[in-house]
């Protein structure tokens, strides 16, 4: 475990960092424009280009560099856009972070770690809103089981089927584990495991993180290390924008993104980007110390799809529908929809102000949703094959780079799509579906939109499931 530490920690080199910024801090405008020439080839930029992008801030820079973005975005994932909702299991932790309403010391939140039984009743309600991709997500505490807990939750998030309904992919977002504890997660069948640093600047960690095991930095950072080496080649990392300086947490992002693809031959499937939003009982949580504008939120968004084009970028409801709806063509590739924050809130909307872990910016529901990013002309996914055929890791990135994954991607989403229209959908969001599904088609290359049509007919005959 050291050795893994010490690997991890060291990656992430906070001199190097701050003296990049610093060397990078007034780029000239030709400098911002080499970089955004290379950065529309799609092969990821280094450290100093990205802190040259960070530095830019003159408004027809910024119109090019959202440009550029949305180039990447479009080449590389076209018009998906991949959807999940988060099912929490348990509000309990044993941590302090000052900014989360989770934290042990705060009275101001009712605790609750869901039965089985619950878990499977808010599954139920998610498989019928037409989900089939869950991120199961708890306080770092578990009730008198231990980790048993998550294994046994995740068994029963599995064993729940409701008509032609049923998830398909559950993705986790957990406590750090040993080695052997990240095998037995990987043995459950979990698609990604998800962790945040939530802030990579070590003094900030120290002052937001001040009790629990996760007041540990190296712990924390080298979780990512644990979880490879047990085997699972499909994780997500991220931070809580809003604690330190963005320009060096996305600098950090990348070195730790870099450490992984160099020790293991992969970096990260997706990287999360939420703002620090209010939360029961947290001031800081209402005073952000390095507060995230709306503008500066779409830089960094547009810097990730740049920096790391392969990489999924994942957006929560923190964000309002509006800012949603603009990031769509920055660079967010996977959305979730529908959310709740809290144990039961799915099936107990009455909880969510005493128990969530923050403030929602979107509260609709999945549906409105669907038709919300069916009407901009994207299709809005619920693919889960890469993951069950395999397509994981190296394996997945081996497809991605030369564009190979968009003959799977796009006539898998087109047909799990369809199936929620014809099984879930209002008949207003099905007119709209319908139509984007037309409109997607008659852009597409003949074979992959033969393909699709072939996938598509047999939803429509009644098989569902169905994919490449």
């Amino acid at each position: 475990m050291v050795s893994h530490t010490r690997d991890a920690s060291s990656a992430i080199d906070e001199k190097r960092i701050v003296c990049t910024l610093e060397t990078h801090s007034r780029p000239e405008p030709a400098h911002v424009r080499d970089v955004l020439q290379k950065a529309r080839q799609a092969h990821g930029l280094e450290p100093a280009e990205v802190a040259v992008l960070a530095a830019a801030d003159d408004p027809d820079l910024m119109a090019e560099l959202f440009d550029a973005a949305r180039q990447v975005k479009e080449t590389i994932y076209g018009r998906r856009l991949v959807l999940f909702a988060p099912l929490y299991i348990s509000n309990m932790c044993a941590n302090e972070c000052l900014y989360c309403a989770f934290r042990a010391r705060n009275r101001e939140v009712k605790r609750r770690a869901l039965t089985q039984e619950e878990i499977a009743r808010e599954v139920g309600i998610l498989v019928d809103q037409g989900h089939k991709r869950l991120l199961v997500v708890a306080g770092e505490s578990y009730p008198r089981q231990g980790f048993q807990y998550v294994l046994d939750s995740i068994a029963t998030v599995y064993s729940v089927a409701r008509g032609r309904g049923e998830i398909r992919r559950l993705n986790a977002n957990i406590a750090p584990l040993t080695v052997d504890e990240f095998r037995q997660l990987k043995a459950a069948r979990i698609g990604t495991y998800q962790l945040f640093q939530e802030t990579y600047h070590r003094e900030t960690y120290k002052k937001m993180h001040v009790a629990g095991v996760k007041a540990d930095y190296d712990w924390r950072v080298s979780a990512m290390d644990r979880a490879m080496e047990a085997g699972i080649d499909d994780v997500g990392i991220g931070v809580l924008f809003g604690l330190a300086d963005w320009r060096f947490e996305i600098l950090a992002l990348m070195e730790h993104s870099r450490h992984l693809e160099a020790r293991f031959g992969v970096g990260p499937h997706t990287i999360s980007v939420p703002r620090l939003e209010p939360a029961t009982g947290s001031h800081v949580s209402l005073s952000p110390p390095h507060a995230v504008s709306d503008d500066d939120f779409r830089r960094i968004v547009a810097i990730l799809r740049l920096a790391v084009p392969y990489t999924g970028i994942i957006m929560s409801t923190r964000e309002t529908p509006h800012l949603r709806r603009e990031t769509f063509a920055l660079g967010v590739s996977q959305i979730s929809a529908g959310s709740r924050t809290n144990p039961g809130g799915y099936s107990e909307d009455d909880t969510e102000a005493d128990a969530a872990q923050f403030s929602l910016g979107d509260h609709r529901p999945l549906d409105e949703v669907i038709r919300d990013v069916a009407s901009l002309g994207y299709i809005p996914s619920f693919c889960t094959a890469c993951y069950r055929l395999g397509r994981t890791g190296r394996d997945f990135m081996d497809l991605a780079k030369p564009g190979e994954i968009k003959a799977h991607c796009d006539p898998n989403a087109l047909s799990t799509f369809l199936e929620y229209l014809l099984d879930y959908a209002s008949p207003e969001t099905c007119a709209v579906g319908e139509k984007a599904i037309g409109d997607i088609l008659a852009t597409m290359p003949e074979p992959m939109r033969n393909h699709s049509e072939r996938l598509m007919s047999k939803v429509r005959e009644g098989q569902r499931d169905v994919f490449c």
